[in-house]
């Protein structure tokens, strides 16, 4: 018997609706609270990820600071200073180097990470958390971790209800454009 693509298709997208069906939209409102008083301050947004997790912080920044007029930076992106930290320091730094340049105290500092359990995600949000920063992460139940030590550390923990990480890295995605959407339609944007 062969594979059948159209049913595996359907059965991801099955999936992936009741992944997204199941948010717990209560805490991405309280996500979309803390973006509205990050613009309103004049705040910076910061975003950090690894692996997978490292493409929707450079999505989230771009889209943002284009379409919300919002102070975002993706420390994902640049390539020279994440290798220099790496190198210089340990990999498990390249977030707290960066945000040491950049955060100030009263910025938001948005962390994704399908685990939770990412060290050099979880000392980014631990020295923003030391540095006066408020705290939120992303992350999923990938093999039923719960979002893994950095649910544990952060002032707000969106929770995809998903083991699977392909699903809550979709979701992210889904999260990401949620908050914009909502911003723009709060502020006639």
């Amino acid at each position: 018997m062969g594979f059948d693509f159209t049913d595996f298709a359907e059965s991801y997208a099955a999936s992936l609706v009741e992944t997204i069906e199941n948010l717990p939209l209560s805490e991405i409102e309280k996500f979309w609270i803390l973006v509205e008083a990050a613009r309103k301050d004049g705040a910076t947004v910061h975003f950090i990820g690894n692996g997978g997790s490292a493409a929707t912080p450079s999505h989230s920044a771009g889209d943002w600071s284009k379409e919300l007029t919002l102070r975002t930076i993706s420390h994902t992106d640049n390539a020279s200073s994440l290798t220099a930290w790496a190198n210089d320091s340990e990999f498990d730094n390249v977030f707290v180097g960066q945000l040491s340049t950049f955060i100030k105290q009263g910025d938001l500092v948005v962390a994704f990470s399908g685990s939770g359990n990412s060290p050099n995600v979880i000392n980014g949000i631990e020295f923003s958390k030391k540095s006066g920063c408020t705290t939120v992460a992303i992350t999923g139940n990938y093999r039923g971790l719960g979002g893994g030590k950095l649910s544990k550390i952060v002032d707000l923990c969106i929770l995809v209800p998903s083991e699977s990480m392909e699903r809550i890295e979709d979701t992210q995605l889904v999260i990401n454009h949620i908050i914009k959407e909502a911003v723009k339609s709060n502020n006639g944007l």
